[in-house]
């Protein structure tokens, strides 16, 4: 997802692995992509449906969520494909859009509740838009410079064409920093503002800005904080390898273990799939906007045939998938 998929290339591809071990790494591939569809799927219709949902924050949640959804697209399946059929299709991978969009995120957290008297200006209808075009505009300008100079090559030991540390010590680092390091600072610097805040509040010392506090406001802070802290955990084994490798790529690159290198890229494989639990479980308003979404779908069913019965004038949904059990005639038609 984010974070730039940086990483060290060996020329040689890796020895043949047991069969088991293949298919524990597909099998970790397709649960991601499934449980990243479908949560990320029900952040964006919830958002969608709830109007207290609907607010300058949220814009970035959703766009953060699809960031998630475009690597189900690519590059999950092209691994997936490589994985099972020993090759890569054409084509070059570098998504990077989550970690702008969880540093949209603190930032807008970071004014909501430390600069709360500029919020309303800056978040207005078009400020939100233009800083969530903003937020693209840097991510594709963050793609850029590897799809020019080439230096995307495919990795056998991870299944997937990545950005080769061995290209430029120096770019290596530049690509770390910017992808990485210099997102995460801006995000702990917001957060810790906030920290500090709210510890002060809890405090009684800066009364002035207790009414901006609300529980329901704090409990989303603690929930994109939380986050953040998924993200960095996911991303960091495979950052800090990067900065290894750049310190003398053609030495350190192959002192890396292939397991860490192999369990840290799936690690942030994984992360992309997190986020929307994070919300269910820490989120009321999207706690109760799942149910119902849930609901829906388990009354009608994505196998479900629809059949027109004409003595009765009822639309009947025969369901020939799960939750068979809910009344089968739902709706009538006038």
């Amino acid at each position: 997802t984010a974070g730039g998929r940086s990483m060290n290339r060996t020329e040689a591809a890796p020895g043949a692995r047991p069969a088991w071990v293949v298919t524990v790494l597909a099998a970790v591939l397709i649960f991601t992509s499934v449980v990243d569809v479908l949560g990320n799927a029900l952040v964006i219709i919830s958002v969608l449906r709830n109007r207290k949902l609907r607010n300058a924050g949220n814009v970035f949640v959703v766009s953060l969520a699809f960031a998630d959804l475009l690597v189900v697209c690519y590059p999950y399946p092209l691994v997936l494909h490589a994985m099972l059929h020993a090759g890569w299709l054409p084509g070059e991978t570098d998504v990077i859009g989550s970690i702008f969009n969880i540093t949209a995120i603190a930032i807008n957290r970071y004014c909501f509740i430390c600069q709360a008297s500029r919020y309303e200006k800056v978040y207005g209808r078009a400020g939100t838009s233009v800083l969530l075009i903003l937020v693209w505009v840097l991510t594709a300008i963050a793609i850029l410079p590897n799809l020019a100079l080439g230096s995307l090559t495919y990795d056998p030991r991870v299944y997937s064409c990545t950005f080769s540390q061995t290209t430029s010590a120096g770019y290596t680092f530049a690509v770390v920093t910017v992808h990485f390091l210099l997102p995460i600072a801006v995000v702990t610097f917001c957060y810790l503002r906030i920290w500090v805040l709210v510890l002060q509040v809890r405090r009684r010392v800066t009364s002035d800005v207790r009414p901006r506090l609300r529980p329901s406001e704090l409990r989303h802070f603690l929930t994109m904080f939380v986050v953040f802290v998924l993200f960095a955990v996911c991303w960091a084994p495979l950052n800090l390898i990067g900065l290894a490798v750049a310190v003398d790529p053609p030495r350190v690159g192959p002192m890396v273990p292939e397991w860490l290198f192999v369990v840290s890229y799936f690690m942030a494989y994984f992360n992309s799939c997190l986020n929307a639990v994070v919300y269910g479980l820490l989120n009321q308003n999207f706690r109760r906007e799942y149910r119902p979404i849930f609901v829906l779908y388990c009354a009608t069913g994505v196998l479900a045939k629809v059949v027109r019965v004409d003595c009765c004038n009822i639309l009947c949904i025969q369901s020939v998938g799960t939750c068979s059990s809910w009344p089968r005639c739902v709706l009538r038609i006038t």
